[in-house]
């Protein structure tokens, strides 16, 4: 299932899970260019496991190396993307993404005890589960179990993951103290927040013509300091950003699509099918005509 996005960079959660909010995911990095998840954001718990390559999990400004078997827990509304930097197909990943209720009622003694701190807490963006340390056998254990249940969805399978989730937030809560901790100031939290901004904007006009005055625009600040943003949390500026983002969108049309190169073209912003073919093949060693044949 792929991620999808909706013009605030929130993913959107399948419909038809809302009476059991927890949603699974698996193979998105084999449908992403570059095996690259795009930066996005959910109020909704996440955690994703590296099966056979290296992932670079960028949760806000901090990069995090997952190895085969590591786990990472994702705090709800925190910005986050994925890259995978090693292996010879695509990593599997799988992840799952729910909310708080899945263990119990958010009115419930439960929630408020041991799952409102932990949501709520900004100094806890995310949570590592490493494969190598015996601490968190019994938290992987639950993961992968998580997992097998989502896929297979066989009898009662519900309440064993309700259950295995349990014993996960048991764990977090039991060592909430303990937990490394990431100092979020007050500044860093505004600059996400003027970067959730743009992003938005990014990914809601891209087609249109945009400039890096709309983009600074968005979240009303000047175009050094939307530069000054990008550039802290992507290490590109915005209309590098914009550009990636709309030739990543090109590529998934060339993919799934029969329209024109000059269609594709002025779908994703470009207003000249040569400048779109310099770009691509700039980022992606061929040309769109190319990059079309070898997805056959």
């Amino acid at each position: 299932m792929p991620i999808l996005l909706d013009h605030q960079l929130q993913e959107q959660i399948p419909h038809d899970i809302l009476a059991f909010p927890i949603a699974f995911y698996y193979d998105e990095l084999a449908a992403l260019p570059n095996r690259t998840g795009p930066m996005h954001w959910h109020s909704y718990f996440e955690i994703a496991t590296a099966q056979s390559g290296v992932l670079d999990f960028q949760v806000g400004r901090q990069h995090i190396l997952l190895e085969a078997g590591d786990s990472i827990f994702v705090n709800r509304n925190m910005l986050h993307g994925v890259r995978q930097l090693s292996g010879g197909v695509p990593d599997p990943m799988p992840n799952i993404v729910f909310s708080g209720a899945v263990i119990a009622p958010e009115t419930s003694a439960i929630y408020q005890k041991y799952i409102h701190p932990i949501a709520c807490c900004e100094t806890l963006p995310f949570i590592v589960f490493r494969n190598q340390n015996g601490m968190h056998n019994e938290v992987n254990r639950s993961v992968k179990h998580i997992y097998r249940q989502m896929y297979e969805q066989g009898q009662c399978y519900e309440m064993a993951v309700q259950r295995e989730l349990s014993n996960i937030f048991e764990y977090i809560s039991s060592n909430f103290e303990d937990l490394p901790r990431s100092e979020t100031t007050r500044i860093q939290i505004n600059t996400q927040i003027r970067l959730q901004k743009m992003l938005s904007y990014i990914y809601e006009n891209y087609a249109q013509t945009v400039t890096l005055a709309d983009i600074a625009g968005a979240a009303n600040i000047s175009r050094s300091e939307a530069g000054r943003c990008f550039q802290s949390y992507l290490g590109c500026s915005p209309v590098e950003t914009l550009i990636q983002y709309r030739l990543q969108t090109a590529q998934r049309l060339l993919q799934q699509t029969t329209l024109t190169l000059q269609e594709i073209s002025f779908a994703c912003g470009f207003h000249s099918v040569n400048y779109f073919s310099r770009q691509f093949r700039k980022r992606y060693g061929c040309s769109p005509g190319e990059k079309r044949e070898l997805g056959k």
